[in-house]
């Protein structure tokens, strides 16, 4: 009895010529990175071809496995067997790489490229996207299928990711890979490609750590396969899919693959050197090369037409007979779970229950309550409305108030708590691990069925900057809640009190970042937030109590345009026959945001004493203000009025909303540890010292006359 081979002669012609087209690729663009594409092709082969569960003609079929590549300057790793598999790219496409409009750009990008599902490049931001793909896969059980084993659902399948030396090295793959042990994502497999160089040179250089023992230490799963044994170098497929088969068969640890590899081979002079990493081999290596492959060194981004077809073929043979099985379970699936099938169909469409509007918490005028408190309080009430909402915090959950009433914790059996706490719970506790928790959240919601949150202090949201970049350039729905959000945090002081970081949040392009200035406005900005999966956003919440100045209707309707009248200048003598002054034209607006809405409104009680109409514009969200249509904007913001503005943090990009002759109340240096009422005060946020402001501001405008 003969036991036929993993891998044919296709398979290995295939691989042959997937390593010359990553040489070829880099070759004609000029610039790139082919020294991994070449030495871990057969590596992305085998994983497309024989292992993942995907489905190239529906690359976001429900039942697929998901493909992070971490290592993200590789790209050509994924964009070849792509080709090969039959994704919609073409070999023309290898040609454009890097080239403006083509479907291969440098890095991978998500919604760009057939078959990426996540954009990666910075080092570490895939693999933390790979564990968050993995938790979401556990909750979406939960969800829709709970009473099924893990991992013999439908709705269970696994993810791999390709990470490389400089993913190992950086923080985020700490933080998250920690977090994913912690977790037992047995669905969860990482291939680290081991192969001791670094831009610089030899990772000695830095580098001298055993992760085996890292990651064993984290409660991973770690398998070795070293290529490199023995003397001569031998790419052995079978043990690389054995280790695989053992990644796939372990479910209550995530599984490391530590592949020791040589980058560049088989190219004759620049195999297992640094310089083979970001440059162009020059046509000369390419040539020996491709001889060493078997390939004619003459001929460039060579693929013979029936190879092409033939790989083709077999990945739709292999889809073919994974989607016959899947689709069968998923029908029998649908046919006994109408409920959760219907939650599917919703969450699929990315829609939202009509129950959403109604089920938001309200708050009566006058009261005072912080916003995070208010936050807290609308997501509780919202947890039975949208199941598909969850999230955590980085260990401050009871600070950021980001945990539902009644919601157990999502923890494997043996770390669980409390009773409810399991492997489908819907609090996720990050630990203290900001950045990854962003990139985690990304992965989530990459994932495409759920919205996840996750919460931390503000001035804290400077860790995870990369992943709220990486989410607003994917235009993925991640909602960050950031609470503490100014020096009214108080005796905690500078360290804690975030100055500048409004600012540099509005400065990402794509991220809504939205700071509610009372009760009303948080619970309507959480609704508006959901209507808007879309684009990240950031929820910046008080610490201290607010009082609320918006009804439930004027909140929901303000927040929805981003920036609002809340009151209206007044006449300065004219009374209606109620008493109170009629609404005219405003000579000054008074623009806030949070909780210097209250000072505004503060400083416009002064100024109509003083016979100054005075408008309160709260601006909860200048990004979604900046969309709406410029009469609109006008008519919140007239020409001819003069316009202060009041924000507890740094001026950057007020000056553009109030104009030349206008006035911006702003925090341009560190706070102190102190009391926060008297940190206001002390730095000018009063109702008389705002009044006073746009007094100054009135009497330059006269002088200009």
């Amino acid at each position: 009895m003969t036991t036929e081979p993993l891998l044919s002669d296709l398979d290995h012609q295939a691989i042959a010529v997937s390593k010359a087209l990553a040489a070829d690729a880099v070759e004609k663009a000029g610039s790139g990175h082919p020294g991994t594409p070449i030495s871990l092709a057969g590596v992305a082969y085998l994983l497309y071809q024989h292992e993942m569960r995907c489905d190239p003609a529906e690359p976001r079929w429900l039942g697929r496995d998901r493909f992070v590549l971490s290592a993200g300057h590789a790209s050509l790793l994924q964009y070849v067997q792509l080709v090969l598999a039959g994704y919609g790219l073409e070999v023309e496409d290898l040609r454009q790489l890097r080239q403006k409009g083509s479907l291969t750009p440098g890095h991978p990008e998500y919604r760009h490229t057939p078959g990426v599902e996540t954009t990666t490049g910075p080092l570490g931001a895939g693999f933390s996207n790979a564990v968050g793909m993995a938790m979401a896969a556990r909750y979406e059980h939960g969800l829709l299928d709970p009473d099924t084993p893990l991992g013999e659902s439908v709705f269970d399948h696994h993810v791999y990711t390709i990470m490389g030396d400089g993913c190992m090295q950086e923080g985020i793959t700490a933080e998250a890979a920690s977090l994913a042990g912690t977790q037992e994502l047995g669905n969860l497999i990482a291939i680290y490609d081991d192969n001791d160089i670094s831009i610089e040179g030899g990772t000695d250089i830095a580098f001298t750590e055993d992760p085996s023992a890292r990651f064993e230490a984290y409660g991973w799963q770690v398998l070795d396969v070293d290529w490199t044994a023995g003397g001569t170098y031998h790419e052995d497929y079978d043990a690389l899919h054995a280790a695989l088969e053992q990644a796939r068969a372990e479910t209550r640890r995530p599984s490391l693959i530590r592949l020791h590899t040589v980058i560049a081979w088989p190219s004759p002079t620049k195999q297992g050197d640094e310089s083979s990493h970001g440059a162009r081999l020059g046509s000369e290596e390419v040539a020996g090369l491709k001889t060493a492959l078997g390939l004619d060194p003459d001929q460039t981004f060579q693929v013979p037409e029936e190879l092409l077809e033939r790989t083709r073929a077999q990945a739709d043979r292999r889809a073919e007979t994974a989607r016959a099985d899947w689709d069968a379970r998923f029908e029998e699936w649908r046919h006994t779970h109408g409920d959760q099938a219907w939650l599917l169909g919703m969450m699929e469409a990315g829609d939202l229950p009509v129950e959403l509007e109604e089920s938001r918490p309200t708050w009566e005028l006058g009261e005072s309550v912080s916003t995070r408190v208010a936050s807290g309080a609308t997501l509780s009430a919202l947890a039975p409305v949208v199941p598909q909402l969850w999230g955590g915090s980085a260990d401050l959950a009871g600070s950021n108030n980001t945990t539902m009433a009644g919601q157990p914790s999502f923890l494997p059996a043996s770390v669980a708590r409390k009773e409810g706490d399991g492997p489908y719970g819907r609090t996720i506790h990050f630990g203290v691990r900001e950045h990854a928790m962003g990139g985690i959240l990304n992965g989530i919601a990459l994932d495409g069925l759920t919205r996840p949150y996750g919460g931390t202090f503000l001035v804290f949201s400077d860790y995870m900057r990369p992943a709220v970049r990486l989410a607003a350039l994917m235009g993925i729905g991640t909602i960050f809640v950031w609470s503490h959000d100014s020096i009214g945090v108080g005796e905690d002081g500078p360290t804690h009190q975030p100055v500048e970081h409004l600012a540099a949040l509005r400065a990402i392009p794509g991220l809504a970042v939205i700071r509610p200035a009372d009760a009303n406005e948080t619970a309507a900005a959480w609704v508006e937030i959901l209507c808007r999966p879309d684009k990240p956003a950031a929820l910046v919440l008080s610490r201290q109590n607010l009082t609320v100045y918006a009804t439930p209707g004027t909140a929901a309707a303000g927040v929805h345009e981003g920036a609002y009248v809340l009151a209206e200048a007044r006449e300065a003598a004219a009374q209606s026959a109620e008493g109170e002054a009629a609404a005219t034209a405003p000579a000054v607006v008074l623009v806030a945001t949070g909780s210097e809405v209250g000072v505004a409104m503060e400083a416009r009680e002064i100024l109509q004493a003083q016979g100054v109409p005075t408008r309160v514009v709260s601006a909860p969200c200048l990004e979604w203000f900046a969309q709406l249509p410029e009469d609109y904007r006008a008519s919140v913001l007239p020409d001819d009025a003069v316009k202060v503005s009041v924000e507890a943090g740094v001026a950057m990009g007020w000056r553009e909303l109030v104009g030349d002759g206008g006035e911006v109340v702003s925090l341009d240096h560190f706070g102190a540890s102190a009391p926060g009422t008297q940190l206001f005060e002390d730095y000018g946020f009063t109702g008389e010292a705002v009044a006073q402001r746009a007094r100054q501001a009135l009497e330059r405008q006269e002088r200009r006359q």
